[in-house]
Formats: structure tokens, sequence, C-alpha cells
């Protein structure tokens, strides 16, 4: 084996007259490292996105849901008996409804939820964003709206805006919208554009006031240990909710969001399909440049099998040098592509300002950084890919080489 790898090692080091055979041989290995690279960068960024979508989506929204079109009546009751269940972390009932927003002079649509200050409170990830402390949030009239709608309509903390909600006063003169001014208690930076441009918290008593809800709520959200099993626990909800809610759904987010992650999950697939043709490409680069190295050194191999060298030791050697190249090209990737991948957010920002524009945009791709997560299952997925193929191109070549005959070249050698 010693003997077939030292041979292997000195076909593959460039002699003088093997220059084109070493140009084939390092576009071999800078296709495979490129292909392993992009594909775990690639893998990685996609991974990234789902990760800190699905934790800020279902972060703000909670597991499970359960709404009736006509409300809640005895919400306190019915959060207090699910939070009492081993598997419910947090019952947050609310009030979710559109209105518009009328600030500065400027106008804009957003979702108002009515909150409990202790809700928000208890849930990680709005109590990182809010930038103030609730302090005596229920019992004031302050709204906290996102960083990005205060920089849409030119608002700061202290300001007043004007809420315009879809239900109408009637009055003598017909129909006016129900409209009422709060004042900017604070702000929140979600990290999710969408949230951080239309989303408002404002005191649970102040929306029931505002959207004609006395004493009931649209909606209780349940934050559960495990959001895999939020399907699984629909059946023990349902009995404790009972007739008193009538028309009630009860909605996991793998039901509210399906299309959102499907979309997600179907495009990281198409991705890696599409980024593995560049493997593939790679992978028949090895093979020709592995026939032109047998062609070159068609009288090495002659001689070799002349004073005794086995067809499978010359088919050694040649597969050898096949997954040689394979082997590093596919371990510089990995490297390049974890290196790549763990500071995908400093390299975007730098291109940023060399090319003076903007290659991210926080509206378009909804996060206002570029996140990157590495998987293990990804990697051994890659790496097993890129040496699967390169060692069956090897194979190839080293075929080529032991049907090359030591006779034939030997009498026509000069």
């Amino acid at each position: 084996m010693s003997l077939v790898l030292l041979i292997a090692g000195r076909y593959l080091r460039a002699r003088e007259g093997d220059g084109f055979v070493s140009v084939l041989v390092w576009f071999s290995l800078i296709g495979i490292l490129l292909g392993v690279a992009s594909l775990i960068i690639v893998m990685s960024v996609m991974n990234g996105f789902r990760n800190d979508l699905q934790t800020r989506i279902l972060g703000l929204n909670g597991h499970i849901t359960i709404e009736a079109a006509a409300g809640i009546n005895d919400f306190d009751r019915l959060s207090d008996e699910l939070r009492a269940l081993p598997d419910i972390v947090r019952a947050s009932p609310m009030i979710d409804q559109r209105v518009l927003v009328v600030g500065n002079g400027r106008v804009a649509g957003a979702l108002a939820r009515g909150i409990r200050a202790e809700d928000l409170e208890s849930n990680p990830l709005i109590q990182q964003a809010l930038s103030t402390n609730l302090g005596n949030f229920d019992q004031s009239s302050d709204v906290l709206i996102g960083q990005r709608m205060a920089w849409n309509l030119g608002l700061i903390v202290g300001d007043s805006i004007t809420l315009i909600a879809p239900q109408a006063n009637r009055t003598v003169f017909g129909n006016s919208p129900r409209r009422k001014t709060y004042r900017v208690g604070g702000t929140f930076r979600i990290g999710m554009s969408e949230y951080d441009s239309s989303y408002l918290f404002m005191p649970l008593a102040q929306a029931q006031k505002l959207f004609r809800l006395k004493n009931r709520v649209l909606k209780v959200e349940l934050t559960v240990r495990d959001p895999d099993n939020a399907p699984k626990l629909t059946s023990v909800i349902a009995p404790i909710i009972g007739p008193e809610v009538p028309n009630a759904r009860v909605n996991p987010w793998q039901f509210r969001h399906a299309s959102f992650f499907q979309a997600l999950r179907v495009e990281r697939n198409v991705m890696f399909i599409i980024l593995s043709l560049v493997v593939i490409i790679a992978a028949f680069n090895i093979i020709i440049s592995q026939v032109m190295m047998v062609r070159d050194k068609s009288g090495s191999i002659a001689i070799l099998r002349a004073v005794g060298a086995s067809w499978g030791m010359m088919m050694g050697v040649f597969f050898c040098t096949g997954a040689l190249i394979g082997s590093i090209g596919t371990l510089i990737g990995v490297g390049l592509g974890i290196a790549f991948a763990l500071n995908i957010e400093q390299i975007r920002q730098a291109l940023e300002w060399l090319l003076q524009t903007e290659v991210f945009s926080a509206e378009v791709y909804f996060l206002s950084t570029l996140p990157a997560r590495l998987e293990i299952s990804d990697m051994i997925n890659i790496v097993s890919l890129s040496l699967s193929l390169t060692f069956c191109a090897s194979l190839y070549a080293a075929w080529q080489a032991v049907r090359v005959d030591p006779v034939q070249v030997l009498r026509h050698a000069r």
C-alpha cells in the first residue's frame, strides 16, 4: 500500500512537460473545493433563515392558539387551567386587531395587540426586544411600537399617535370610525422587519375599550415546552375549553404557518440539488484529468506492468490519485465553508461597504441580519456526496489504467 501511495504522489506532482495535466488536476481540486464550500454556506444560511424565522414567529405568536370569533369570556379561568398542564409554559390572553396608525402627519397600517404587562415580561423574545421598562403599563394609556414603525412615522418616545379601529361609532350623521389617541411609551426591536414595522402592543384593558370587547379577549396563545409536540397537545387542551367557549378553534403553529415553512423546506432542498451539480461537474473534471494522466503516464504504466506490477496495484495507484484530489478538495472546502458561514454577517457588511449597495435587504428577507446555522447532518451529507462522486470518478480512471496494454506501448515506444 505504501508503494501505491508513493507512486500516486509522484504522479500528482507536476514535472516538466506535465503542465497541461497539472492544470487539470488543479481545476479538479478547486472545483471540488468550491462545490463543497458553496453547499455548506448555502445550507447553513438556509438553516439559519428557518431557525431565526421560527424563533421569532413562534416567540411572538406562541405555539398553540385558541380562538373564538365571538370572543372568550372567562379567559382568566381558562388561562389558569391551561398553565397547570405540565407541558404548558405560558398562557397569554390577548386581542389582535388591525388598525390605522396616524402620527406626525403620517399613516401606517398595523396590528394592535392588547396584552397584559406580565405576559409581555414573561416572553423572553419580547423582553429582550423592549427598549424601556414596562412599569405601570396595564394602568396607562401608553402603547409600544416597533422600531421600524417609529422610524417610518418619525416618532419618538413621548409622542402621541391616533389609532383608528375598524369598529364604527353610530351617530346622527352616520357611522364614524372609532379613534383614540395614545402616548408612545416605548419601542421594541424583534429583529424581523415585518414585526418591527407593523406591530404595536397596548394594555389589554385599553384594547377591550377600543375594540368594544368588554370583559372578553379574542384568543389565548400558549407556549409549550416542545414546539414539535404542539399538534398532540390539542387533544388535551380541547376538553379544558369545554362548551363555555362556543366555536373555539385550537390551532398549532404547524397549521397556522404550514405554507410558509413548507416553502422554506422546498427551497432548501432545491438549492441543495442545484449546488450539487457543481460537485458533479468537478467530479467529471477528475475523470478528464485522470484519463489524461493515464495517457501521459502510459509508458510508466507499461514499464511497471512489465516488471511485475499487478493490475490491482495499477488500479490502486490511479484510484488513489483521484481519491486524493477529491479528499483534499473536500477537506479544504469544508474548512472554507465553515469559516465563511461563521463570519457570514461580517462578510455581508464588508461587501456592502465595498460595493456601496445593499446586499441583504431586511424588507425583502424579513430579517435584519444574515443568519447562518451549521448542522452536523448537513455536513455529513455534503462530505458523503463529494467523496462518493470523486471515488466513483477515480474508479473509472483506474479502470482505464489497467486496460493499457504494456506490449503495445513498449513496441511503439521510441
